[in-house]
């Protein structure tokens, strides 16, 4: 199983500022427990998501000499793809692809077609590079504006994903709107339809919904989770200030329970689950 720690995805939304150090300790930290992946940060506008304006800056100070640990920053346009491809440590370059017209004018001021070219883009200058790109699709589980959604549309966008190269998508629960049944029937589509993908679940829950939604994930053939420590995050759009991102350690104590072993380090984990409090 994969797990993919999301601190970026935690402290977009802080109203506070992060000090540049703190993230480079937080980051440290998390490094050493062992996740698969790391999303650190974002190559995006500064004026749009104030928090990553120092992403460069934070990516200087990471100790990675001694980590396994892939990194993944976050973009929304060519232009932050090409910057984040500039930095040779940096492995996955994700962008988030709405299912949604509304939210995806929302999140990147584009419409769902010219996010698509974006996308095709971006894609080319990865294989250029040796990068693997991960496409979020936001709203994977529904939206909150009466937008079409299907599971059918779905599949959709990951089959015009496949046709231009892309290997790594993540059905996102942007609103915390998944229920355990969706969630299981949505990838028990696209899973045996789409062999050639590696599909990971970016959930959102509220306190008490992960276990079961973890379960689910797993019992579709999911084999890679998003999550962040203390289920920090999570969409500001979702106008619930107790829909977050998932736990890590109830991702990891749902997994054990299942009998699916992770590798991390359970001394670093702790560690860095107090550090989360400093930041957060």
């Amino acid at each position: 199983m994969k797990l993919i720690e999301c601190p970026r995805d935690a402290m977009q939304g802080l109203d506070h500022f992060v000090p540049t150090d703190l993230k480079i300790r937080y980051l440290n930290a998390l490094l050493a427990v062992g996740f698969d992946t790391l999303d650190f940060g974002s190559f995006v506008s500064p004026k749009a998501i104030p928090q990553m304006r120092d992403t460069a800056g934070v990516l200087a100070g990471l100790e990675l000499a001694k980590t396994n640990t892939k990194l993944l920053a976050i973009v929304a346009n060519l232009r932050g793809a090409e910057e984040a491809l500039i930095h040779d440590v940096i492995q996955y370059i994700g962008f988030p692809l709405s299912v949604s017209e509304t939210f995806q004018q929302r999140n990147t001021n584009k419409t769902i077609a010219q996010a698509l070219t974006e996308v095709a883009a971006i894609q080319r200058r990865c294989a250029d590079a040796g990068k693997e790109l991960v496409v979020y699709l936001s709203m994977g589980f529904g939206n909150p504006y009466g937008d079409e959604y299907s599971q059918g549309l779905v599949g959709e966008f990951v089959e015009k994903l496949v046709a231009m190269g892309v290997k790594i998508i993540a059905p996102s629960d942007t609103v915390g709107s998944s229920t355990a049944e969706a969630i299981e029937a949505l990838f028990g589509q696209l899973i045996p339809a789409f062999p050639t993908v590696e599909f990971g679940a970016h959930l959102h829950a509220r306190p008490g919904e992960a276990d079961t939604k973890v379960r689910a994930a797993v019992r579709a053939g999911v084999r890679r989770i998003d999550g962040a420590l203390r289920g920090f995050g999570g969409c500001p759009l979702a106008a619930d200030d107790l829909t977050g991102n998932l736990p890590t350690e109830e991702i990891i104590q749902t997994l054990a329970t299942l009998g699916i072993p992770v590798a991390i380090n359970k001394e670093a984990l702790q560690k860095a689950l107090m550090l989360s409090a400093g930041v957060f």
